[in-house]
């Protein structure tokens, strides 16, 4: 049974969720610099000072969902089994991430494409990019027994998982034919990067492929790490 105080915190976070993306919604249809505190709150059906009580502003209204997702690499691969391999830990959160019915990917790529699409929301993106890219990072050095200030491998980890994330999902994206599903195309993308990205077989060096639309790829929270699709590239 939830306790009063659970039952509170996730009262809270349902509201802040909610904030989050009625920013997004808003900012979609009208434009972020049409987008006030007042309109955020009443598409949430709060109030303006339970806005406040949550964001300071918009812009940490929107990037709310993007903030969130990346945090949940982070707590999701602390709760991993410590004596699991760390790319099986990863490839587990990823799968479970893309594949979760409760999760709307749309919701990605609506807050992504409204914060590409405003400069200052990108600038204040990267800045929280940093800081959350450093946590998953930490996570996976202590994981690794390695050094996040002094060695390669878990930066280099980290960075190789989020584009493969990201990489992943933009095919799933852009494939009109639908042949491939997110979860499929990020079984494919762990399966190459542990294979240590070979060569295609059957292309020559060099070689350019024939476009071949969605099923080209073989077979994708937040944040994305914290890397975004861009789903209307």
């Amino acid at each position: 049974m939830t306790s009063p105080t659970g039952l509170r915190d996730l009262k809270k976070a349902a509201t802040r969720d909610a904030l989050g993306m009625a920013a997004v919604r808003l900012g979609k249809e009208h434009g972020f610099d049409a987008v006030t505190a007042d309109a955020i709150a009443h598409e949430a059906g709060v109030s303006t000072r339970t806005f406040h009580n949550y964001f300071s502003n918009k812009e940490e209204a929107v990037l709310h969902h993007i903030e969130v997702s990346a945090l949940e690499w982070f707590e999701l691969l602390r709760a991993r089994p410590s004596t699991e391999p760390i790319w099986d830990s990863l490839r587990h959160i990823a799968i479970n991430l893309v594949a979760d019915p409760g999760r709307d990917l749309d919701d990605t790529f609506a807050a992504a494409r409204l914060i590409e699409a405003n400069p200052a929301l990108m600038a204040r993106k990267l800045e929280m990019h940093q800081s959350l890219t450093r946590k998953l990072g930490e996570a996976i050095a202590e994981r690794t027994g390695t050094d996040i200030d002094t060695d390669l491998y878990p930066n280099l980890l980290q960075m190789a998982v989020g584009g493969a994330v990201t990489a992943a999902l933009n095919i799933w994206v852009t494939d009109s034919a639908g042949a491939s599903t997110p979860r499929a195309l990020i079984e494919d993308a762990f399966d190459q990067l542990r294979a240590g990205l070979p060569e295609p077989q059957g292309r020559s060096a060099g070689s350019t492929p024939e476009p071949k639309g969605r099923s080209a790829g073989s077979t994708p929270e937040p944040n994305t790490l914290t890397s975004e699709p861009n789903r209307g590239a």
